[in-house]
């Protein structure tokens, strides 16, 4: 696919950024658009390698040589058919994933890997450009109806797979706006929220209800629920942040990243009412957990103007080339520096918080910390403190980006849904079932915190088993097969 010799003859290039300087005065997106004959460069990258391990590489089996090819050749329109024929929402995924297929590209072996996820963002923004994405509503109707609960990448791709077949589908979310974590959890500089709302335009143009401000038990019983509606799929995520159990962690100022995240995005979408303000301005910030959610704690902060921000990392610096133990085509954790970090943070690696330090008051003033390493003992890794490490930090603002342990249980006990050890909705891995006839759940909900392109590939999943349970069988696909109409 693409260019026969196109990988010898082209250097793997991204968007770049605007300027440091320029971005962090606002919260739009910063990304400068590539030119299209550069796009059609970086698609003749994508060799013939006849075993396309980018397509294992993506949970939703994206025919990724396939629209590579289309963009190669400048046929667009085609590259998109392609690209949504197993991806409901390549505009989510095209900015937010972080791309395990190009960690599993046959050229990444040896050479730098095809830019994969830039290209899939930029079939998706031509297609929306020149009108090519219309609402497709099913042509008959099955009588059947559909709640999904909740309105993340999960909800929505099964919402509209599940219209798609003709059912009646209602999308029930608790917050005031239809998104889940990628309105309220990603910060408006890495998505802006027109990208959503645009989005859901279609899919209510398809005959999808959106039902906002409700929260199932409290304004809407479950057992309503079951009545009203043919099947329920749970799509609710692994919303329950993890905590740092340790003395002082009770100080005002010691904050998860979600809520601060959250009022954040809130706030720059002109919402007034915000409760208590959670600022880092002209504060010393230090974002304790070093993946996406601490980084985006770092770039919302630095355009707070903090004084100051650090990030900890109890695990120790990765290095930046692939790990002899994460061999290709796996996912490796190796060392990535995203555009937060060169804003303005300073990464501290193999560092414990023992204790947050406050004033009289109750206020955070500082983190007492140490170093640690991960000592083999026994053929397993345990975590030793350096002796005579401890340090204090100046700190009037701690967001504790530790992840999340898994579902929230209220839910699940209305509707009798059993839990898993760890609490996550326990579904049958083939049809995503739960032990309650008609009761389905896909998504981090399901599997415990995740990726977005996971998230989306389980709702696809699930909407077809879903509608094989109302109908006896199903035209809707499987991973890594194209959507096809109900006959």
């Amino acid at each position: 696919m693409g260019k026969i010799t196109g990988f010898l003859e082209f250097e793997r290039e991204i968007e770049q950024y605007e300027p440091v300087s320029k971005r962090i005065k606002g919260y739009q997106e910063f990304t400068i658009d590539m030119p299209k004959e550069k796009l059609n460069d970086q698609g003749a990258r994508c060799m013939d390698c006849g075993i396309p391990f980018c397509h294992s590489g993506c949970p939703l089996g994206n025919l990724i040589p396939d629209f590579n090819d289309a963009v190669y050749k400048g046929k667009w329109k085609k590259a998109s058919e392609i690209l949504h024929a197993t991806n409901n929402f390549p505009e989510f995924t095209g900015r937010l994933c972080p791309a395990p297929c190009e960690e599993a590209c046959v050229l990444g072996i040896n050479e730098d890997p095809v830019t994969i996820e830039n290209i899939e963002k930029n079939i998706v923004e031509q297609a929306f450009k020149n009108d090519l994405i219309k609402a497709n509503p099913p042509k008959k109707r099955t009588g059947k109806k559909v709640a999904v609960i909740g309105s993340g990448p999960s909800g929505l791709a099964a919402a509209q797979q599940l219209n798609r077949a003709g059912h009646l589908v209602t999308v029930f979310e608790r917050d005031e706006k239809v998104g889940g974590l990628l309105r309220y959890g990603i910060p408006d500089f890495k998505m802006e929220k027109h990208i959503i709302d645009r989005r859901v335009a279609v899919l209510k143009e398809e005959g999808i209800v959106f039902k906002t401000n409700i929260e199932i038990g409290k304004d809407y019983t479950a057992d309503k629920l079951k009545v009203d509606f043919d099947a329920v799929v749970l799509c609710t995520g692994a919303t329950v942040r993890r905590s740092l159990p340790i003395k002082g962690a009770d100080l005002k100022g010691v904050v998860q990243a979600m809520d601060f995240l959250k009022q954040n995005n809130k706030r720059v979408d002109g919402v007034n009412d915000l409760g208590e303000e959670i600022l880092a301005t002209k504060k010393n910030v230090i974002v304790i957990g070093g993946g996406d959610t601490g980084s985006d704690c770092i770039g919302t902060s630095v355009r707070h103007k903090a004084a100051s921000i650090f990030n900890f990392e109890i695990m120790g610096k990765p290095t930046l080339e692939r790990p002899q133990n994460q061999p290709w085509p796996f996912w490796s954790m190796r060392l990535r520096n995203s555009s937060s970090h060169e804003e303005g943070a300073t990464r501290q690696w193999s560092i414990s918080t023992k204790e947050f330090l406050g004033d009289q008051n109750g206020n955070l003033k500082g983190i007492l910390t140490t170093e640690v390493e991960w000592v083999k003992e026994n053929g397993r890794f345990t975590l030793k403190e350096v002796p005579n490490t401890e340090k204090e930090w100046k700190c009037e603002l701690a967001l504790l980006a530790l992840g999340f342990t898994g579902s929230e249980s209220s839910i699940a006990e209305q509707l009798g849904v059993n839990m898993d050890k760890r609490t996550n909705i326990e579904a049958n891995a083939n049809n995503y079932a739960t032990n309650v006839k008609g009761v389905f759940a896909a998504g981090d909900t399901r599997r415990g915190q995740s990726l977005i392109v996971w998230a989306i590939a389980e709702g696809r999943q699930a909407a077809h088993h879903v509608d094989t349970f109302l109908m006896g069988s199903s035209n809707l696909p499987l991973k890594g097969e194209g959507d096809l109409p109900r006959v």
